[in-house]
């Protein structure tokens, strides 16, 4: 019997939350889920594959022009009835994007019941670190559990380790760290020994493939647009493991000279 999860991706800056993200919700889509998800990065792409490409407002835009809010025109519905709803960032050069994530999210709370009465909530959230800004949903009890995506070059590892810092003063449980495949030497086994020295376990190693850009250029996740891929079986089974996790624990990072031990050739 599944539960209903409330979780945060975390991960370094174009390691690829969008695309997991996306994926995840469309394959729990299809099994009958229903599944809000919620992009908390400025670039507003975290639903764009699940509505054939459509970019939607942001709750940020709206409130910016002064747009009274509503669940009409901050919740889209995409693929097989995923709620889309992206919040947006700042202009450029002006505020902070954390920041903003607080008010858009105290904002969601009033104007929609998507957040409660969903299967699943993924809230999509970018940043090297998990800051302030950025651990809104965490701080405003509305995820219950995190996941670190990353590959297994230097960088991804270390702000995966920040992120597990950042987890662990914020006592949020993680369920687990996805490789999202960058072709590095010993990837599987550079992600394996992260995960372990965190005290979590890898839950998904996901193949460097074409077909994922290739569908993603096009507007589409891989889950509608190549179901019978191999790689879409990668991310159904990275969904089944989301709703049937069981264990969760509150990460313990590793020291900067076990980490640069760790990823070296």
């Amino acid at each position: 019997m599944y539960r209903a999860r409330r979780i945060a991706i975390y991960g370094k800056g174009g390691i690829g939350k969008s695309s997991t993200a996306s994926n995840v919700a469309a394959a729990c889509a299809d099994e009958g889920r229903s599944v809000t998800i919620i992009g908390c990065d400025p670039k507003s792409d975290s639903s764009i594959t699940l509505l054939s490409g459509r970019r939607i407002p942001t709750v940020m835009d709206l409130m910016r022009q002064g747009v009274e809010l509503c669940e009409e025109n901050v919740v889209y519905e995409g693929y097989k009835g995923v709620k889309c709803v992206e919040v947006g960032g700042p202009e450029p050069g002006v505020g902070c994007a954390g920041r903003g994530i607080i008010i858009a999210v105290n904002m969601l709370q009033k104007v929609t019941s998507a957040i409660k009465d969903s299967d699943l909530v993924i809230y999509d959230v970018p940043g090297d670190i998990v800051c302030g800004g950025f651990a809104a949903p965490i701080q405003k009890n509305l995820v219950n559990e995190a996941y670190i995506l990353s590959s297994g070059e230097y960088m991804p590892i270390y702000a995966a380790n920040n992120i597990a810092k950042g987890l662990q003063k914020l006592k949020m449980p993680l369920s687990g760290v996805i490789c999202n495949s960058r072709n590095v030497t010993r990837e599987k086994e550079i992600i394996t020994e992260f995960a372990s020295g965190i005290g979590s376990e890898p839950v998904a190693f996901i193949p460097k493939d074409d077909i994922v850009q290739e569908c993603e250029r096009e507007g589409f996740s891989v889950i509608e647009r190549a179901p019978d891929s191999a790689i879409a079986d990668v991310y159904r089974k990275l969904a089944t493991a989301i709703m049937n996790c069981e264990e969760s624990v509150i990460p313990v990072p590793m020291d900067d000279a076990r980490l640069r031990e760790l990823i070296k050739v």
